[in-house]
């Protein structure tokens, strides 16, 4: 957020430098954790106006952000409460410091382990200040996520794929469809849970002149390739269990010297 910083000077009462308490559950992070070096530097002049304006957004909405972190170096995220997703998102739209009109995109992410396995994601793209921001929640299978469909008219088809995908429902869309699968279509696709090979599968039938449907069927079984490193090709590079020995050896040459 380039702009946020020099629109700090001129506005310092909306973009507070000092660090503030909220709830016990607010977490602020400056570092990344990721382990793997970068190539782009890290502005420590924008990554501090980008916290201060992540804590001002929290300071505003305290009923519904739960944590704000700074990830990867210089990107904004602000988790939320999914009661709180549609304010939020309103706020960060029509706030004069946000400005944040554009929904760039919506994801998901499905992680089984998780009591709410679903993430939802917002991209926010402002164009006033060459800025963007991440703002995230959570559900379950059966919880709905309120849709910003109102608050962004480009959420309709990104709440759909989700719907689609990982079967997350959206209270109040105005058209919550199927977009990507066909017509009857069961399960939801991207869920950690769903078969690689899927239930069914189509082609085109001679006789009937028409596609039909059909329950899988595969001409052999699923086969367990170990691919992790081509180095395994190699006898020499090959990692031996314990008290094994290489193929084509006894144990006693590898005993010898």
């Amino acid at each position: 957020m380039n702009g946020l910083s020099s629109h700090r000077k001129s506005c310092p009462k909306f973009l507070p430098t000092k660090s503030v308490t909220l709830s016990s559950n607010t977490i602020f992070r400056y570092n990344t954790t990721d382990s793997q070096p970068t190539i782009r530097k890290n502005d420590a002049v924008a990554t501090s106006s980008l916290m201060d304006f992540g804590l001002y957004v929290a300071e505003c909405m305290p009923k519904y952000v739960q944590k704000v972190q700074i990830v990867t170096g210089d990107e904004l995220e602000v988790l939320v409460a999914p009661e709180g997703i549609v304010p939020v998102l309103q706020f960060l739209k029509d706030h004069h410091q946000c400005q944040f009109a554009s929904l760039a995109d919506i994801g998901a992410m499905d992680v089984p382990a998780r009591e709410n396995r679903f993430e939802i994601i917002y991209n926010l793209l402002s164009l006033r200040f060459n800025s963007r921001i991440r703002v995230k929640t959570y559900t379950d299978e059966l919880t709905p996520v309120d849709s910003c469909n109102d608050v962004y008219k480009a959420a309709d088809w990104y709440e759909r794929e989700i719907w689609d995908m990982y079967g997350v429902f959206f209270a109040n869309h105005p058209d919550l469809r199927r977009i990507l699968t066909d017509y009857g279509f069961e399960g939801h696709p991207f869920r950690k849970d769903f078969p690689l090979s899927g239930y069914v599968e189509v082609r085109y039938d001679d006789e009937a002149k028409r596609v039909v449907v059909e329950p899988v069927e595969l001409a052999q079984e699923f086969r367990k390739f170990d691919l992790s490193t081509p180095w395994e090709t190699f006898p020499n590079f090959r990692a031996l269990p314990a008290g094994g020995v290489e193929e084509g050896k006894t144990s006693t040459d590898s005993a010898k010297p």
